[in-house]
């Protein structure tokens, strides 16, 4: 439920615990630390429809700011402090801010943002600076109790920006006084967590990713509703996350496809190290998981873990639970909002296992729109009044949905689809391979050629003849039309922290040579 009524009746529970620092904020603290900050908004003129943006790392300020937002009725944004300053100010000037938070660690972005804001109201956590107002001082001597006029505020996140420029996801907002009463609250995601994953006050919530992206932000947001305990991390690290389920009897957790091949990746010392028994539901999404990812995964941790397929536009839900996923492997679950269609090129729809662009037709399918973009908008859905998010993929016979990739990604070579994805999940499973991108490359015979970047775990191996150990590596589990004909190596590749790669940048640097 709302902070207003978690404060006064958890009181001095722990909410969130900082599992780097051991920092603690109890839910009676973030009730007043979040009025605080809604006190502060109503003082710089910031009325029930405005907008707010705030970029740090997993802070704990960062949830009750989300949470005195959304009690002062603001639209808000979270940005992710990986981006560049131009990339932040455009977000900032497209949502319209008029207040932007951010901290210490992140100063030195701040500087170079400071010209780039001038009109915005900007304010720093654990510090502060000539153009920065310290967050801390400016709320220090302001009420603890609500503001007077509360009412239900609402994220406005930007998408990754993995096909192109990022989009602010935006919904019809609610300015009716705030209740304290589930029948009543938009609750999101607490329904959700309270009725798929049986969360209650009771569970501890371990959250390694960062929290400015929609899933971690909205299922801490739905654990805090139910007076749970959130575990956030500040940086993934899979022996650490495994030390933190033993050490907090963590029962609930959320993770990324790249998350667990890291743990499978990591030292075989430290898998069966920890007492894990607590450990009662394992979530996932983000991307796509490779099979062989996902089965070691069930072997291991057993059939705690559940799969779900949405956006940050939330116009469908899709989920499975271990069980039904070992009958339907390599499938993101069923649709628990409405019915999915799999339409053509020309909006048709396509008999059960073939391939097209998934769109969802239920309650939430037009509940959205793409701020300042209504051709993206208007894109998105078909003639028949359904909404995509832009992936490919097919219904089986039993109606579970399987994922192909990103439309935008598709290679068409000598007239043939490819979709990259399927030879990513072949090399990300490489001893070698560390993290794979593949994609369409200019090939003036065949239009377009298959080609991987590969970060290896250990660039040394480049020169021990790697790209031909892997070209007959996948060559010997696929077919070879959906193989590299080439492959470039780097120390690193431009993974956001939530699993999503940014295939784009790659991409980009090839057709523009």
């Amino acid at each position: 439920m709302h902070p207003g009524v978690n404060g006064p009746k958890f009181k001095d529970k722990p909410a969130i615990i900082m599992a780097g620092s051991g920092e603690i904020l109890t839910h009676q603290e973030v009730n007043e630390l979040s009025n605080q900050i809604a006190h502060l908004f109503r003082s710089l003129g910031l009325n029930a429809g405005d907008s707010m943006a705030f970029m740090m790392e997993n802070h704990k300020y960062f949830l009750p700011i989300a949470a005195a937002a959304y009690r002062s009725g603001l639209i808000y944004t979270a940005i992710s402090w990986r981006l560049q300053p131009e990339e932040v100010e455009y977000i900032v000037k497209d949502c319209g801010a008029k207040v932007f938070i951010t901290s210490k660690f992140l100063e030195e972005n701040a500087k170079l943002l400071t010209p780039l804001l001038k009109d915005v109201n900007k304010f720093m956590i654990d510090g502060e600076t000539e153009d920065y107002l310290s967050l801390e001082k400016s709320i220090s001597e302001l009420p603890i109790t609500p503001i007077n006029d509360e009412c239900q505020g609402s994220s406005m996140l930007y998408s990754s920006g993995t096909t192109g420029k990022p989009k602010g996801v935006s919904r019809e907002i609610n300015l009716s006084p705030l209740p304290y009463t589930p029948e009543e609250e938009d609750l999101g995601l607490t329904r959700v967590v309270e009725g798929m994953y049986a969360a209650s006050s009771d569970s501890v919530y371990l959250s390694p990713a960062p929290l400015y992206h929609s899933a971690p932000l909205g299922f801490n947001t739905g654990f805090q509703a139910l007076g749970a305990t959130s575990i956030i991390m500040e940086k993934f690290d899979p022996e650490e996350a495994l030390k933190l389920i033993e050490k907090y009897k963590v029962t609930h957790s959320q993770w990324v496809p790249t998350m667990f091949v890291r743990f499978l990746k990591s030292d075989p010392g430290i898998l069966n190290k920890y007492d894990l028994s607590s450990h009662k539901v394992a979530i996932h999404a983000a991307a796509p998981c490779p099979v062989e990812v996902k089965e070691k995964m069930i072997d291991w941790w057993g059939p705690i873990i559940h799969e779900y397929y949405a956006g940050t536009e939330f116009n469908g839900f899709v989920a499975c639970n271990s069980d039904e996923w070992l009958s339907h492997k390599g499938t993101v679950g069923k649709s628990l909002l409405g019915p999915i269609h799999i339409l053509d090129d020309d909006g048709n729809e396509v008999p059960k296992g073939e391939e097209g662009t998934i769109y969802f037709e239920g309650p939430t399918s037009q509940s959205f729109k793409y701020h300042n973009d209504p051709e993206k908008t208007k894109g998105s859905r078909s003639k028949q009044g359904f909404s995509t998010l832009g992936d490919v993929g097919y219904l089986d016979d039993d109606d579970y949905l399987y994922l192909t990739d990103r439309k935008a990604f598709m290679i068409i070579s000598g007239g043939v689809n490819i979709y990259p994805k399927e030879t990513e999940d072949i090399l990300v499973m490489h001893p070698k391979v560390a993290d794979v991108a593949v994609f369409g490359v200019p090939n003036e015979e065949m239009g377009e050629e298959v080609k991987a970047v590969v970060q290896p775990q250990d660039m040394n191996e480049i020169e021990n003849n790697l790209e031909q150990e892997l070209m007959a590596y996948c060559r010997e589990k696929i077919s070879h039309v959906k193989c590299p004909k080439s492959i470039d190596f780097r120390p690193e590749l431009p993974r956001h922290p939530t699993g999503k790669l940014y295939k784009r940048l790659l991409k980009n640097e090839y057709w523009e040579k």
